[in-house]
């Protein structure tokens, strides 16, 4: 079963994304958060797998209700569902580190895809989405193409478990290794490439082919 938090202000939002989801075999609705701030608490204290999170919430946004629940070190995974598809909302929140982006148009059928996907560790994204990530994160790939060459085999690896949208702690226990040397070997990384954060160093190795 994948347990499901769902995170939007929206009474009837919730109502109807509730109503729908009890309806998959595979999907279990832990909880319900009317903003950002509860969120964060009941994601502590439920452990889901995946958070539906809308962006646009009162006390505490959506953005930055990922950012603390990513900091937290807390193995679910965050799948924003929102209206919003402009870059202002989207780079911010994938920076967060939420492993997928919805819009609230998208096809039942699609959601579950989405949901199932991102509780395997896969990245999501909305079509109308996609191109303003891949041209913010791809911008001037032109002259790093080659600098993954840099990498040891060690970083390689862990590069490869990053694209897969694994934490430093599931990439530890992957690669036997302990998280310090996990979070060393991501800071040689994002060094390396010229990157800022996981995130473009998951599309770097998406571009390039590293598998």
């Amino acid at each position: 079963m994948i347990r499901v938090l769902i995170a939007d202000d929206h009474h009837l939002v919730r109502r109807g994304l509730l109503f729908f989801l009890k309806t998959q075999k595979d999907i279990e609705i832990v909880g319900e958060a009317k903003n950002g701030e509860e969120a964060v608490e009941l994601a502590e204290t439920l452990k889901p797998d995946v958070i539906l999170m809308d962006l646009i919430m009162p006390v505490v946004d959506g953005i930055e209700a990922t950012r603390r629940i990513m900091d937290k070190g807390l193995s679910c995974r965050v799948l924003i569902l929102t209206s919003f598809s402009d870059q202002d909302h989207v780079i911010p929140a994938i920076r967060a580190g939420a492993s997928g982006y919805q819009l609230k148009d998208v096809e039942p059928d699609q959601l579950i895809e989405a949901i199932q996907a991102v509780h395997r560790g896969e990245s999501q994204l909305h079509p109308k989405v996609t191109s303003h990530v891949m041209s913010h994160f791809t911008r001037g790939a032109g002259s790093n193409k080659l600098l993954h060459e840099d990498l040891t085999k060690r970083e390689l690896e862990v590069l490869l478990e990053i694209s897969k949208g694994k934490s430093n702690k599931e990439i530890a226990a992957s690669l036997f290794i302990t998280e310090k040397t996990v979070k060393t070997h991501v800071s040689n990384i994002l060094a390396k490439l010229e990157l800022a954060d996981r995130t473009q160093a998951a599309l770097y190795a998406v571009k390039h082919g590293i598998n």
